[in-house]
């Protein structure tokens, strides 16, 4: 049993944005170092913003994807995956040209933390890690360590004000919408951005599906079918809320 709760936290800037990880316990820094190399990795293959990466490369038709890094092809895959499971809400051409943007963070973060975090949580020196990425949050907890996570809900509508709180020992949390960044996720079906909902969060066993989608129902907006996936909370930018479950609706209301 883990006697040293002490949480232990670091931090590195990746994708334009701050990547955290927490170890409950002692932390393993080649572990985590490892981590964010494979962070910083993925986004040397995959940045938009980078012009010698091989994702601008194919959209500026330098490379084709069948001549791409293996790892493009199975996101590009995963992503066509996606596209016919949401109806077209989410796709890898949402900007005209391929573009995984929305898949690769929780893509991502799920593979390296599997591969380098997760392990560590053996219940003997590392309780539980999480790891927080521009908000989204990927979470792992031994079962015998009396800990939950508790992940706050940023309220859309009053900046620093949480509207929930998710309590979570295992899995995903990501949020999507125009709140923070305003109306910049694109409707692939039309070419226009999204609109009407300020902020969807989905609760997931991985942050890839979670990210999808989060993304995908800020897409089809706040009065569309509820994800057939995880658990979400949409806010719409007039306030009103809506709560599910695996697409099941719960609850229906207004912010406070």
């Amino acid at each position: 049993m883990i006697t040293d709760t002490t949480p232990h936290a670091d931090v590195e800037h990746v994708w334009g944005t701050v990547v955290s990880v927490q170890t409950v316990g002692t932390p393993d820094p080649e572990a985590v170092a490892a981590f964010f190399a494979e962070l910083h990795e993925i986004d040397r293959i995959f940045s938009p913003y980078r012009p010698d990466s091989e994702v601008s490369r194919i959209a500026e038709g330098q490379l084709a994807l069948g001549d791409a890094d293996p790892l493009v092809q199975e996101v590009a895959a995963r992503c066509a995956a996606y596209e016919g499971e949401t109806g077209g809400l989410f796709t890898a051409y949402w900007r005209g040209c391929f573009d995984p943007t929305g898949l690769v963070k929780g893509w991502a973060i799920d593979r390296a933390a599997a591969r380098h975090l997760e392990p560590l949580v053996d219940g003997a020196s590392v309780g539980a890690v999480g790891v927080d990425a521009g908000g989204d949050v990927l979470v792992f907890t031994h079962p015998d360590l009396d800990r939950t996570w508790h992940i706050g809900i940023a309220d859309p509508r009053r900046r620093g004000a949480v509207v929930a709180t998710v309590p979570l020992r295992n899995g995903a949390v990501a949020t999507s919408g125009i709140a923070e960044r305003g109306a910049h996720i694109l409707d692939p079906r039309t070419g226009s951005a999204a609109t009407g909902v300020a902020s969807a969060t989905v609760v997931a066993s991985t942050l890839e599906i979670a990210d999808v989608w989060a993304t995908a129902s800020v897409v089809a907006g706040f009065d569309a079918p509820l994800p057939p996936q995880g658990t979400v909370l949409l806010i719409a930018e007039d306030g009103r809320i809506r709560r599910g479950i695996s697409g099941v609706e719960v609850s229906v209301g207004a912010a406070s």
